[in-house]
């Protein structure tokens, strides 16, 4: 999504290893507050070069709807629609044969009485594909069988209850050996933001097993796991759930911390893993500040230091002038985090070692360290031929680096590398 100059970092970090202390229960009992063990930084750090630019592979083309949400699994990506353009509705979810470096369009799937068809998921196992559906009073999820990859085939479309407000978005995820749908319902009319939880156990049957008022005045996303629930509640900011780590469950959850990061409007996250260092120490919030199609967007990346899970803190900020981040995708195997920002493109990040700990001259004026002075920013990437880009999302694999842009389609890119 944006443009960069290649750098290399070399990084070696010996990291302690990861406790986590029973955080206070349920009932009333007390015990000592939930952490992760802050690993000792022994980083080395040899100055990168400036940032370069991602190497363009393809593109495939949507030029009569806005495109939206992406997920990618073998050889076969899937494209959501959003709103309406030019009277034609976000209603199609476009499949792609991502085979070769040249997206091509196999079909465009139409979701009956949806206007925006948001998040797009399929599980792990492959078994199932979750397509969230915005539109009161018609909202819900489809979910469908996926035998035939390239033919999905509808199981169920949810219709009435919490879900009919509309799905905002709607997260796969398997919980001690469960599947659950995490769904974040707008607020419409009076009635409040909320997130719904779905037993996927028989998918014909999808049943609610939590159902929770969160977000102010809306909840965006939600990233899960290891046992732990992060929900992005916009002004209301990033609160840490137990939902099976410690003592939560799915059913019952655990209200650990929350952190409310600068300028509010915590749109998604994402818990960086690294398998290199062992470090499970941040995460990535991403601000969803006000935007025009097409033209300007706003937000910044914020780090948060969750070692100590009861209390989560703020320690970095990654801003880009003129736009702002959407959702982003990590490849934790190269520690590298493709962000999504709208006429920013796709901005690539370093997120490999220690965050949080930098020089004053690489600080903000409130103290948090600055990535862009760290010299964090990895690539960029904007398409090619020079046409204005609006990426909503971007989805890392084992498959390749892709981009759903608005006004364009699918893009293709090379990921970076070390």
């Amino acid at each position: 999504m944006t443009h960069a100059r290649l750098r290399h970092v070399l990084r070696m970090t010996v990291v302690a290893a990861v406790a986590a202390i029973a955080a206070t229960a349920c009932g009333g009992s007390e015990s000592a507050p939930t952490q992760l063990t802050k690993p000792a930084d022994t980083t080395v750090v040899v100055v990168p070069a400036a940032p370069g630019l991602l190497t363009h592979l393809g593109q495939g083309v949507v030029p009569e709807r806005y495109s939206a949400e992406l997920w990618v699994r073998g050889t076969t990506a899937y494209t959501t629609t959003w709103g309406n353009r030019a009277g034609v509705r976000g209603n199609a979810v476009k499949i792609w044969d991502v085979s070769a470096n040249q997206p091509r369009l196999v079909d465009s799937m139409i979701v009956a009485n949806a206007t925006t068809t948001g998040d797009v998921q399929v599980s792990d196992d492959g078994s199932i594909m979750l397509v969230a559906i915005e539109s009161s009073p018609n909202g819900g999820v489809a979910i469908y069988s996926m035998a035939n990859p390239r033919a999905p085939q509808l199981i169920t479309r949810t219709t009435g209850g919490e879900l009919q407000y509309g799905v905002h978005t709607a997260e796969l995820a398997r919980v001690n050996g469960v599947l659950y749908a995490f769904c974040a319902i707008d607020p419409v009319n009076g009635v409040p933001a909320r997130l719904v939880v779905l037993d996927l156990s028989t998918p014909s049957a999808p049943r609610t097993v939590w159902s929770q008022q969160m977000g102010s005045p809306t909840i965006h996303d939600v990233f899960v796991r290891d046992g732990l629930l992060f929900t992005a509640e916009w002004n209301d900011g990033v609160r840490i759930w137990d939902i099976g780590a410690q003592g939560g469950s799915v059913a019952a959850p655990r209200a650990l911390g929350r952190v409310r990061t600068v300028g509010g409007q915590a749109h998604n996250v994402w818990w960086v893993h690294d398998p290199v260092t062992q470090a499970k120490r941040y995460i990535l919030v991403g601000q969803e500040g006000p935007g025009a199609i097409g033209s300007s967007s706003a937000g910044d990346i914020h780090v948060v230091d969750i070692s100590t899970l009861t209390a989560p803190v703020e320690v970095a900020v990654y801003s880009v002038t003129g736009a702002g981040t959407h959702n982003f995708s990590v490849d934790e195997s190269q520690g590298f985090a493709y962000a999504a920002y709208y006429n920013g493109g796709v901005r690539v990040l370093d997120v490999r070692g220690d965050l949080g700990s930098c020089l004053a001259t690489q600080k903000t004026a409130d103290g948090r360290c600055d990535l862009t002075k760290m010299q964090r920013e990895r690539a960029t990437y904007l398409g090619t031929g020079g046409v204005p880009v609006f990426v909503w999302g971007v989805h890392w694999s084992a498959s390749g680096l892709f981009a759903s842009d608005m006004l364009n389609g699918l893009w293709r890119a090379a990921p970076a590398t070390r």
